[in-house]
Formats: structure tokens, C-alpha cells, sequence
């Protein structure tokens, strides 16, 4: 079987050691959608090897940012599959098994050398020598049967993988950067296996992909160098050699590696600032990929199909979260009501409560809150044509929709607007205010937007006034901002006694009794 006629398995393989970079995100979109592209199947791995730092809930960190992506893999934590376990220290028996094949045939050899001596030898030879050019293979011509001996006496013992003296240059065409070629003539006989039956990374990293049938390992091009590394092993194991595509980095602004200096950098943390879950991926994909050099809108469904490794470009990206905002603004207004209201209801209730975006409701609240949504969500998804046009992110919602649960007291009322409305000099906003009470209180009037703003809109020519003036004020009364969603659609939306409440409050406030 060639490797043409193979089914493609990828992998994404996380360590657990804190939050899902969008790095690594945009490596799990590329495996997921190749994967999808092909009819092949996505593997999620966790790399669990790091005992302080791969915890239980860092590994629910990642698969949460996985599942809030839409990322679902075939294989892996929770599903299950014919390949795992998915976590390495689950997997300790298959590294023992593959380190006595390579005994078989030949290709490690035990090393006695302790770290003092190693440290001593590199010492040396970086003041005599001018540089340390890896281990110098002391053991590696031991007598077979005096090494068993050590063994056999308990002596304290890596196994080192034989690179061959003979061998040419490793070399492997890259699925992104082309052919590679790395002399082997550089590689020292690296550890496989340390002195506590460990493996190394390299190592437990080929006998996994080997093991899982993996065919095309897409991971960040900071692996390149591990690349001719893990060749030795497979050739020494007799394993099959994947297909590997290596992802050029994802640069700030400022042109250097995204980091949190430059702000959000963790799936969680666009997730938590109301980005959208098909948003990130459409943004995160073109972050080296392209369908055709022009295309930005991307559907799930078009890089599902879509998706090959020859668009993969070797250019660095850069992060650019202005055409982010601008992408989740598109998503925002393409998106159904309902839908929107799913995915708005953190901040929904936030706005409920009267809290800000950052700050968070008591349990309390947020049950009440999500009760509200239960009970009304026709009347919620009614706000949504309020905001879709003029939201970038989800939590803008409790800024521009917290009038919206006021009930009939102004409880933020803009200085600002105060100032500029109201107060202005020749606006005669109180009179505009009288009027437009007048006209709303009217019971006979339908309350609906379109009625409500003709018949105020009327009061123009007999008080000769202007619609601004007679509506700015009508806004701050309603809204307590100068700034707000359209109006006369929100004031449909509350109580006609909420609406006259809040107008006399107002201009109580600031023209008097």
C-alpha cells in the first residue's frame, strides 16, 4: 500500500501545562480540517508527561477550548478509539516495548555516564575544543556482556539510541517548506530512554505516532529540528515515516512571537471577550492558509472541503485583531436570533443584573438572569437587530443593552449627554421632552415603533423644532445617553409606564418639578 492509498490520521497532541494558545488552536484547526478535507480521521493525544504541570484540570482546560472551537476529534479523551490510551502516562508499557525492539535489533546501547561527567566532558571541550559537539559515545563501544553486568548490579543507566556512522544525510520533503536535509554526521547518540525508565520526548513522540497509524504530523515549525531526530528512531524501529507539514510562526504586531505581552493570546481568553467560536477558527485558519488569496468569509463547511497542505504558506503570520473584530462583527450579524441569544447569554445576563462586562453576577443573579432568558427568549432574540450592526464583540452587550432592564428609573444617567442635550443652550429640550411624554402616554396609540415615531415625529412643525432636537432628548430620557440603539425599536420593547416613568425622572432630575 502506498502512501497515497493510506487513510490520513493526523493528530493534535497538547501538553497539559496551562491554557490552549492560539498557536497551538491553529495547529488543531489544521489537523481537524485536513483531516476532515480527506475523510480521515483527527486524533486528540494529551502529552501528559510533565508531573508538576500536567494536572487534571489543565488537561478540561484544553478540551474545553476544543470543544468551545467545534474541534471534535474521532479518537481521544472522552470518545475513546482503537488506538489508546490518549495520554502518554497511560501509554508507559508500549515506550517499554518499543525500547526492547530496538535492543533486538541492535540499534541502543546502555550509558553509564553520570551527569557530573557529561557536565565535565562538555566543559572541556568547550574550552578546548572551541565547542561541545554532543556526547562523545564512551559507552557506546562497552563490552555486551560487561554492560549486562552493570546492569544486572543495579548501575544507574540511560539507553542512547546508535545513530549509524554510515548513515548519508536525513533527509524528508516537507509538506510546507519543501526538501530538508540535515547531516547525520552532527546527530549524537541521543537518550531514548533516561535512567527512570522515562522516555524522552522524540522518542515517546515516534512510538505514539507509529502506534496510532499516523500519516501527516502538521505541528509549529519550532519542531523542525526534532524532525531528523525522530527519522533516526523510526528508521531504527523499522517504522513506516510520516508525512510532516511544519506551520511557520504566528507573529504580534510588533513582529515579534505572539505572546501576553501583545494581549489576549489563550482560546479561553477570546472566549471569555465574546469573540465567536466559528469566528476564531475562520480567523485562525487563514493565519497561514488561504482558499484562494482573496476569500476571508470562510464557513466551517468550505475549510472542511476545502483544506490542503499545499496552501500553507512558510510566511510568518501575524495577528491582526482588528480583522478579527472585523470578522466577528460579519459573524455576529449573519448569525439567527435565537442563535445569537445562545451565545450572548453571559453577557445577556450580566446586563440583566446592571453588571459591567468583566465583572461577574452573584449565583443568585445569574439564576435569575438565565431564568428571565427561559421565560422570555422571544422578547430577548428581539434585542438582538437592536445591536447586530454595531457589535464587534459580544461583551459590548452590557454597555449598550443595560437601559434595556432599567424598569422605569434612568439608573446611569451620561453627563456628558446631559450637557449636550438637555442642557444645550436654544435646544429646548424640555420642551421637546413635555411633547414627546405627551404624545407617548396617549393609550389610543399603538405601541409599536413605526406609530410611535410618526407621532412624535409630528410634533416637528407645530413646535418648529427640529426631529434631532425632538429626539436627542428623548433618547437620554429613555437610554441616559446620547449613544444608543435605535429608539423608538427599543422603546417598543419595554412598558409604555416604564418609558413615561423614566421621562419624568429625567426631567426631574434636570429641569425641575
Amino acid at each position: 500500500m502506498t502512501d497515497k492509498d493510506k487513510k490520513v490520521r493526523v493528530r493534535f497532541a497538547p501538553s497539559p501545562t496551562g491554557r490552549l494558545h492560539v498557536g497551538g488552536a491553529r495547529t488543531a484547526i489544521y489537523n481537524w480540517a485536513f483531516a476532515k478535507a480527506t475523510g480521515g480521521d483527527f486524533i486528540l493525544r494529551i502529552e501528559d508527561t510533565d508531573p508538576e504541570r500536567s494536572t487534571p484540570e489543565n488537561t478540561q482546560v484544553i478540551l474545553n477550548a476544543m470543544n468551545w472551537l467545534g474541534l471534535e476529534w474521532d479518537e481521544g479523551p472522552l470518545v475513546g478509539g482503537s488506538t489508546g490510551p490518549y495520554f502518554q502516562t497511560q501509554r508507559m508499557d508500549t515506550y517499554r516495548d518499543a525500547l526492547e525492539r530496538l535492543k533486538e535489533r541492535g540499534a541502543v546501547y546502555p550509558c553509564f555516564c553520570t551527569k557530573e561527567e557529561l557536565d565535565a566532558k562538555r566543559e572541556a571541550a568547550e574550552k578546548e575544543h572551541g565547542g561541545y559537539a554532543g556526547y562523545d559515545r564512551t559507552c557506546r563501544s562497552l563490552d555486551p556482556a560487561e554492560a549486562q553486568a552493570r546492569i544486572d548490579a543495579g548501575e544507574a543507566h540511560v539507553w542512547r539510541l546508535k545513530v549509524p556512522l554510515d548513515h548519508g544525510p536525513i533527509e524528508f520533503v516537507d509538506a510546507v517548506y519543501g526538501p530538508m536535509s540535515f547531516p547525520a554526521d552532527v546527530m549524537d547518540d541521543m537518550i531514548v530512554v533516561r535512567s527512570d525508565g522515562t522516555p524522552t520526548y522524540n522518542f515517546a513522540v515516534v512510538c505514539d505516532d507509529a502506534n496510532m497509524g499516523i500519516t501527516h504530523v502538521i505541528r509549529g515549525d519550532d519542531h523542525l529540528s526534532n524532525t531528523p531526530r525522530q527519522i533516526l528512531i523510526y528508521e531504527a524501529l523499522g517504522f513506516d515515516i510520516p508525512t510532516f507539514a511544519h506551520l511557520s510562526m504566528i507573529l504580534g504586531p510588533d513582529g515579534k512571537k505572539l505572546s501576553k505581552r501583545h494581549g489576549a493570546a489563550s482560546v479561553e481568553e477570546f472566549r471569555d471577550r465574546g469573540y465567536l467560536p466559528d469566528a476564531m477558527v475562520n480567523f485562525l485558519a487563514l493565519l497561514g492558509w488561504s482558499l484562494d488569496g482573496e476569500t476571508t468569509i470562510i464557513t466551517r463547511d468550505v475549510l472542511c472541503k476545502e483544506f490542503s497542505l499545499d496552501r500553507i504558506t512558510k510566511k510568518d503570520a501575524v495577528f491582526d485583531e482588528t480583522k478579527l473584530d472585523w470578522m466577528n462583527g460579519v459573524y455576529i450579524r449573519e448569525m439567527p436570533a435565537e442563535a445569537w441569544v445562545e451565545a450572548a447569554t453571559p453577557w445577556l445576563i450580566r446586563a440583566f443584573c446592571g453588571c459591567s462586562a468583566d465583572q461577574e453576577p452573584t449565583d443568585e443573579e445569574a439564576v435569575l438572569g438565565a431564568a428571565d432568558i427561559e421565560v422570555r427568549p422571544e422578547w430577548y432574540e428581539s434585542l438582538y437587530p437592536l445591536v447586530a450592526e454595531r457589535l464587534v464583540r459580544l461583551d459590548e452587550i452590557p454597555e449598550k443593552l443595560a437601559f434595556m432592564f432599567w424598569g422605569d428609573e434612568v439608573k446611569t444617567l451620561d453627563e456628558k449627554s446631559v450637557q449636550k442635550v438637555l442642557l444645550k443652550e436654544g435646544a429646548r429640550a424640555d420642551e421637546a421632552l413635555r411633547a414627546c411624554r405627551e404624545v407617548l402616554a396617549d393609550p389610543s396609540l399603538a405601541w409599536e415603533a413605526e406609530p410611535l415615531q410618526e407621532a412624535c415625529r409630528a410634533l416637528c412643525e407645530p413646535l418648529d423644532i427640529k426631529p434631532k432636537f425632538l429626539f436627542q432628548p428623548l433618547r437620554v430620557a429613555v437610554c441616559g445617553n446620547m449613544v444608543s440603539p435605535p429608539l423608538f425599536e427599543s422603546i417598543e420593547l419595554l412598558p409604555r409606564e416604564d418609558i413615561l416613568a423614566r421621562i419624568d425622572n429625567v426631567y426631574n432630575q434636570v429641569f425641575g418639578a
